[in-house]
Formats: C-alpha cells, structure tokens, sequence
C-alpha cells in the first residue's frame, strides 16, 4: 500500500471476467477493530451446511443454522474467530 494511507494492509477477493463473482477486499487498519456491529457480508456456496459444519473447528460460531428462504435458498449465520458476523447462501 502507499505510504499516505498509513498501517493499512488489504486482501482484495479474485474476480474473474464474465463469471458469477463480485469485488472487494478485507482491510485491516489502525483504530478499526473486528467486531460485532459493523457490515455483514454473505458468501455465496454450493451447500452453506457444508461450510457451517467446517466453522466449530476453525474456532468459529455457529449463530444461525442453516435456514431456508424458501424460493431464495438457504442462509447460515457464523461467527469468526475474531467476532465478526458473516453470512452464507446457497440454494441447495
């Protein structure tokens, strides 16, 4: 990163042209904690009770099990390691 931005450092996700994807990037910086409260992303999965039944094991939390949405698919709700909520979607 340049030096104007400060101790920033910043994970950008794949994008890969004409696929089923979306942009954007994990930011760590000074003064900005992980944390319950802030933006939740969902992940896009095949079967999110496969990535849910990973979460326990990898020092995660469980919030929400996998729940349908009935003709949008299925939503779990985890926790990382660092206490940031993160969601999971699939349709199957």
């Amino acid at each position: 990163m340049p030096d104007s931005v400060g101790e920033m450092q910043m994970l950008s996700f794949p994008w890969a042209e004409n696929e089923r994807n979306i942009s954007g990037a994990l930011v760590k910086m000074e003064n900005m904690g992980p944390g319950a409260g802030g933006t939740m992303v969902y992940f896009a999965s095949e079967d999110c009770s496969i990535e849910e039944g990973r979460t326990e094991a990898a020092g995660g939390k469980v919030l929400q099990p996998k729940m349908s949405l009935g003709e949008h698919g299925f939503c779990s709700v985890l926790m990382d390691t660092e206490g940031n909520t993160i969601g999971l979607h699939s349709m199957h």
